[in-house]
């Protein structure tokens, strides 16, 4: 039987290529330092980075990190933040009188202090998951077009991917300046590659959007479960018609991820 391989292969970053949850954490509690440094550690650092890790998979985007320390540093019920985080952010950010663009400002700026003061230690607190940077090399040698589509900034991406001895074209990673849907990236990279897209990601929501585009109907969907997924995503995938799950193991072995 014939593999059939995808016109193009498109990759989340965080959670399906790099594991930055360290950098996130470090990240996240210098911000929370500078917008509540008033307020009293309710936590030990190490329960608060076990707790942000558990919920980590409720972010969406960067700026969310210190309002999720927050949550938790005000005792807000894990089940009430992975079932409602939208909600619980957005209180926040009205109680706190703050601002998604303040925020996200604050990230960005400190990230870029840091890699210019330190950016080995910046650096080392990303770890590329198993197998995977020795898996783009392959398939970049074996012209299978690819593409990362991710809410990280494009030039975080190119500067981990170039430590870890990848050379990615720029023009391939769409990063969080395009400012679109994902599934608006897609149907825009379908336009130019043709049908059918694979798409991995291990953002179970940013996968139903692109289930629900009738453009998209030929894309293959995974969700990568060595991810920052939950139980909750995982099994919700598994139950929808077009979502595949997918495990770091076979993710390394592509193409054969549809074989039964």
């Amino acid at each position: 039987m014939t593999q059939i391989l995808p016109s193009l292969l498109a990759l989340d970053f965080d959670g399906v290529l790099c594991n930055g949850l360290r950098e996130y954490f470090q990240t996240s509690w210098r911000v929370y330092q500078q917008v509540w440094s008033d307020q009293p550690l309710t936590l030990s650092l190490e329960a608060l980075e076990r707790e942000f890790c558990q919920l980590r998979p409720v972010i969406t985007v960067g700026w969310e990190m210190p309002l999720l320390l927050r949550a938790i540093l005000e005792g807000t019920p894990a089940q009430e933040v992975l079932q409602d985080w939208p909600k619980v952010r957005d209180r926040l950010l009205a109680a706190y009188h703050l601002t998604a663009t303040d925020l996200g400002e604050r990230v960005d700026s400190l990230r870029d202090r840091w890699i210019q003061t330190d950016w080995q230690n910046w650096l080392a607190l990303h770890d590329f998951y198993e197998g995977v940077v020795a898996a783009l090399q392959r398939w970049q040698a074996q012209g299978q077009p690819l593409a990362i589509v991710t809410t990280k900034e494009q030039r975080f991406v190119t500067y981990l991917l170039a430590q870890a001895g990848i050379s990615f074209p720029r023009a391939a990673i769409y990063g969080k300046e395009q400012q679109q849907p994902k599934a608006d990236i897609l149907k825009a990279l379908q336009s130019a590659y043709g049908a059918p897209l694979w798409f991995v990601e291990d953002r179970l929501g940013a996968l139903l959007q692109v289930a629900a585009t009738p453009e998209l109907e030929t894309t293959e969907l995974f969700l990568a479960t060595w991810g920052y997924t939950t139980a909750g995503d995982r099994a919700q995938a598994e139950a929808h018609p077009r979502i595949h799950l997918l495990n770091l193991e076979k993710f390394c072995q592509f193409p054969h991820w549809l074989a039964p």
